[in-house]
């Protein structure tokens, strides 16, 4: 019989419940988009419905790479979140704030966000 995570955790030395926890952590630092989304219960179709496009796009999307900053920026926003763009250099961080949310209209959006 299959025992409950909990149960385990339990029986688990506090070095060991330490390590489990920070290697959680480290993970949800970095999830794949549709990971995020899932996480956050939205189905395609719902992030489809929210941006006007259809639900091939949202797929589209999730596969993709290397999109645009507005194409992520949108995507977060419409799961209720916000998205910062940081620089990173051996003396510090540098949060970028001069990248602008371009609002597209008509097929232009659709296209941009595919």
């Amino acid at each position: 019989m299959a025992k409950k995570f909990s149960e385990l955790r339990k029986n688990m030395s506090p070095a060991a419940q330490k390590s489990a926890e920070q290697r959680k952590l480290e993970l949800l630092e970095e999830v794949p988009l549709q990971e995020l989304r899932q996480a956050l219960a939205f189905s395609q179709a719902d992030i489809a419905s929210i941006l006007d496009i259809n639900q091939s796009s949202v797929s589209k999307i999730e596969r993709e790479t290397d999109m645009y900053i507005s194409t992520l920026r949108r995507f977060i926003q419409a799961m209720g979140g916000s998205l910062e763009l940081v620089a990173k250099f051996p003396d510090g961080e540098v949060r970028i704030n001069q990248i602008k949310d371009i609002l597209l209209e008509g097929s232009d959006k659709k296209s941009a966000l595919a």
